[in-house]
C-alpha cells in the first residue's frame, strides 16, 4: 500500500473515540499521550494496542511555513521517501501542522485477546476511572497507525486554536504590546 492509499484508508476508519479532554499549553512544550487501538490483521478477534505519546516542542510565534518534523511516526519503514515528501503530501491536502517538532514515542505495543469494541470498552473505562484527561484513544486501521495519530493531533490542535490565538493577543498586551500605537 503506499502512502497515497494509507491516507485515504486512515481518513476512512480512524475515529477520535475520546479526545485529550485538557486543552493544549499555549506556550510550552506538550506531551499528548494515546492509546491506539485496532483489529490485529494476524489473528482475527484480537486487538492490538500501542501506547505513546506525541512530544510537541514549544510553540512561538515566528514559524519557518509549515515544515513540521515528524519522528519516530516510522513513515520511513512503510513509504519510501517518505520523509522527504509526507510534509507536501499533506500541504496538498489543505492539511498543515505548525511548524513543530512531533516526535512520537511509543511506550507500548500489545495484544489483548478480545475483540475492538470490548478493548474500547476497557480502555475507556479504564481512563474514566483514572480521571485521565491527558490520553486520547483513538481506533483505526494497523497498517497505517501514524496517519490515525496525526488525525488525533489535528484533531487537537484545531479545538485548541481558538484559545491559543486570544492567549497570545493577552501576552502581547500584558507585554506592552498594546501600548506601542
Amino acid at each position: 500500500m503506499d502512502i497515497h492509499e494509507s491516507w485515504e484508508k486512515a481518513l476512512k476508519f480512524t475515529e477520535v473515540i475520546r479526545p485529550r479532554i485538557q486543552p493544549l499549553p499555549t506556550f510550552e512544550a506538550t506531551p499528548i499521550p494515546y492509546i491506539f487501538l485496532a483489529e490485529s490483521q494476524v489473528n482475527h478477534g484480537d486487538t492490538v494496542v500501542r501506547q505513546g505519546k506525541v512530544m510537541l516542542d514549544k510553540p512561538s510565534i515566528i514559524l519557518p511555513s509549515y515544515l513540521p518534523q515528524f519522528e519516530g511516526f516510522e513513515f520511513e519503514k512503510n513509504f519510501a521517501n517518505a520523509e522527504d515528501y509526507l510534509t507536501t503530501f499533506l500541504l496538498v491536502r489543505g492539511i498543515r501542522f505548525p511548524s513543530m517538532k512531533y516526535e512520537n514515542k511509543i511506550t507500548s505495543l500489545d495484544i489483548r485477546e478480545e475483540k475492538l469494541p470490548k478493548a474500547i470498552d476497557f480502555f475507556l473505562h479504564t481512563l474514566q476511572k483514572q480521571e485521565n484527561v491527558s490520553t486520547g484513544l483513538v481506533i483505526g486501521p494497523e497498517d497505517c497507525w501514524q496517519f490515525s495519530i496525526l488525525i488525533l493531533l489535528c484533531s487537537q490542535v484545531v479545538r485548541s486554536a481558538e484559545g491559543d490565538i486570544r492567549k497570545i493577543f493577552e501576552r502581547f498586551r500584558e507585554q506592552g504590546g498594546a501600548n506601542a500605537s
